[in-house]
């Protein structure tokens, strides 16, 4: 982004560059809460809701790994909202 603003200053698009560091606050979804559930999740309940295996098998490295991680949004929504649709062994 400030590389883009430098060149924009360069060809006259842009008067002045700001060269601090810009603000991100990215979106997390990674609570611990939901990396619990995404491990305890059974394959057999994953796919009853339509989802397949290979997306929950990538979701559970993601979990059980330390990095930050984010989920698609309609995945994000069947896992929160799904609490009726999902059970989740445990």
């Amino acid at each position: 982004m400030k590389g883009r603003e430098l060149s924009h200053h360069f060809v006259g698009k842009r008067k002045a560059v700001e060269f601090s560091k810009p603000r991100y606050v990215g979106e997390r979804d990674d609570t611990d809460l939901l990396r619990k559930k995404i491990i305890d999740m059974p394959y057999t309940e994953w796919k009853k809701v339509g989802f397949s295996k290979g997306t929950l098998h990538y979701m559970k490295q993601n979990a059980r790994s330390e990095k930050p991680f984010t989920l698609n949004a309609h995945v994000r929504e069947r896992l929160e909202n799904g609490n009726n649709e999902v059970s989740v062994n445990g």
